[in-house]
């Protein structure tokens, strides 16, 4: 069983949740150890993608220490048991699956689901959800977080979807525990490259920006 309260401030601390969608196995550790040499703490491989327990298994015994490894895109309680097995440390939905909660509190995991609304919000929290994530985001922008967290204030919101460099500030001023995001982090052109030193500082100026916003 993972360490539940390491694997939460592990995500929290540096504030940024690397999903990694349709990478391959054999570019995933330079991925995301690129990321991690760029001050990102958490990396989220989604469920769909080809190999995904494998890279899981793979990337939660090669990443540095300070690093949560975790899943996402979970649609049922059978792929989040799946990823505990294979190291994972937190489980990411994009809906409201009540299962998929029970079963990361059963196994100790950190759970983000998959919000829109406050009633999904609360319903989510009470379940025991540590954090919830709002998606998609860029449907509705920073401010719909302030709007949550009016009557809501007690619940950690994660932002995912249309999460870029020139908005995540934006998402954090406005109350965002941390931000998710995917292609505007991980760019197909820099994997194609190879470009790892490109991605760690495409990382590191990610970061950044969410340390930035958090002191202001």
């Amino acid at each position: 069983m993972t360490d539940h309260g390491a694997s939460l401030e592990r995500i929290v601390e540096g504030g940024v949740v690397a999903v990694l969608r349709g990478v391959t196995e054999e570019t995933v550790n330079e991925i995301a150890g690129a990321l991690a040499a760029g001050g990102v703490t958490a990396v989220e491989v989604t469920a769909e993608t080809p190999g995904a327990m494998r890279m899981i298994e793979e990337l939660s015994t090669t990443l540095p220490d300070g690093t949560a490894v975790g899943v996402g895109t979970v649609l049922d309680s059978e792929t989040a048991r799946a990823a505990s097995l294979a190291g994972a440390e937190f489980v990411v939905t994009p809906t409201l699956d009540l299962g998929v909660v029970e079963t990361a509190n059963r196994y100790g995991l950190v759970v983000m689901p998959g919000i829109f609304t406050p009633t999904e919000a609360i319903r989510a929290y009470e379940a025991g959800a540590d954090a919830v994530k709002l998606f998609p985001a860029s449907s509705v922008g920073p401010g719909h977080i302030g709007s949550i967290h009016g009557p809501l204030g007690q619940i950690p919101i994660v932002p995912t979807g249309g999460v870029d460099l020139e908005n995540a500030a934006e998402y954090i001023e406005a109350g965002a525990l941390a931000v998710g995001t995917g292609s505007a982090l991980v760019s197909d052109e820099l994997v194609e490259r190879e470009d790892w030193d490109g991605l760690t500082e495409r990382a590191r100026e990610f970061v950044e920006t969410v340390g930035a916003a958090r002191e202001r």
